[in-house]
């Protein structure tokens, strides 16, 4: 009896595996279909720090807050940017805690009769009036720094929600083409310094390893001159993969679309500047917002025409499906409601304290707020993070 090909055993023919299979004990990867787009996270967590500029009361932001941790909590990838959420926290809570240092310190415009204690204060010249160092620490001027500081934090921690959710690459290339040179740009400079400081580890645990310094000014020097020759050698080598590649090569376009594409770009985004201008002061609330619609309109178009002399095409590219338009929209519904509670009852998104009292949580803007949690429940959840030292079983 022939012994079948592939086979250790007699006369039994192992069973090829289906085209697209893979082999037994692999996971199946995951299908791009599976995954939401990039843009729609993007969306989601501006609008939730959207929501966050227009109160200072500190219950709603707390809830902002909350809202979107739950949010990376469930549905953050096992990917190394993933982890950038963290840093976000530190870094609102560095900016909470300098903020309420600045009001111990320089003190606080808010007048207040409750005092804390009392600094030495430094004289000041005539011409920094209005400045001062030291003195009177109320708890009213430290309440309004609270409220001040804890809006900016829910903003930071708002983004960095959107950086952990959202992959980099995959939102860089669902950018449009005008936009494709730029989006290779960031991309570039984006994974420089993690190349340059694994070279350096790389080197200094050679150098350990082979017993000479890696410390110092003659490690530095040693350690150093390699990696500059690499970097060196890996920009010569990207920049021949991207030529060979094409990239900076424009298609042919006439004379009108180009000049229209640049008329429509610049005319929206003066239209955003003056929208916004518009909004913030009480003489542009007739145009402000008519402007600013249809500023980003404009600029939209002018990307559109813009990407004609691009000659790229998208391979795979992720879908906007409805999930992607269900993210979006409650971000959207949690800034628009936000807006409109603003506009209602001003006096329950922005707390006073003068005088001193506990801020009130509205039931109507918190039940607003809750509608961020949707992406937690229409979003895949990310895929199990697999075990290196595990192999595959056959």
């Amino acid at each position: 009896m022939r012994e079948a090909h592939g086979s250790g055993r007699p006369g039994l023919a192992r069973p090829r595996p289906e085209r697209g299979t893979p082999p037994a004990g692999v996971p199946a990867p995951r299908s791009r279909r599976a995954q939401l787009h990039p843009g729609a996270w993007w969306l989601w967590a501006l609008a939730l720090g959207t929501a966050a500029t227009r109160t200072t009361n500190p219950l709603l932001l707390a809830l902002l807050i909350t809202v979107s941790g739950y949010v990376v909590a469930v549905r953050r990838p096992h990917t190394p940017w993933a982890r950038s959420y963290g840093a976000f926290v530190k870094l609102a809570a560095a900016v909470l805690l300098l903020r309420l240092a600045f009001a111990v310190v320089l003190g606080s415009p808010i007048p207040g009769t409750h005092t804390l204690f009392t600094l030495p204060e430094v004289p000041l010249p005539d011409w920094a009036q209005g400045i001062r160092l030291g003195g009177r620490v109320t708890a009213e001027g430290l309440t309004f720094a609270l409220y001040d500081a804890l809006r900016l934090a829910a903003l930071l921690i708002c983004v960095g929600a959107a950086n952990a959710l959202a992959s980099p690459s995959r939102l860089l290339k669902s950018l449009p083409g005008a936009l494709y040179e730029l989006g290779v740009a960031v991309v570039v400079a984006l994974t420089f310094a993690p190349n340059l400081i694994a070279d350096v580890r790389r080197l200094r645990a050679a150098r350990r390893l082979r017993g000479r310094p890696d410390k110092g000014v003659r490690g530095l020097v040693q350690v150093g001159l390699p990696v500059l020759e690499g970097a060196l050698e890996r920009s010569v080598s990207l920049a021949a993969a991207m030529d060979a590649r094409g990239y900076g090569r424009t298609a042919e376009v006439p004379d009108a679309v180009r000049r229209t594409t640049a008329a429509l770009t610049l005319g929206g985004l003066l239209g955003v500047c003056a929208g916004t201008y518009g909004l913030l002061t009480a003489a542009g609330g007739g145009y402000g917002l008519p402007v600013l619609l249809t500023g980003p309109a404009s600029a939209l178009a002018g990307l559109w025409l813009g990407g004609r002399r691009t000659l790229r095409t998208r391979y795979r590219p992720d879908p906007w499906d409805v999930r992607a338009w269900l993210v979006s929209a409650s971000g959207a519904a949690v800034a628009a409601l936000l807006v409109l509670a603003g506009s209602l009852d001003p006096g329950a998104l922005n707390p006073g304290v003068v005088p001193l009292e506990p801020p009130a949580l509205p039931l109507w803007p918190a039940a607003a707020v809750l509608l961020g949690l949707l992406p937690a429940f229409v979003t895949p959840a990310p895929e199990a993070a697999r075990d290196p030292r595990k192999e595959p079983t056959t």
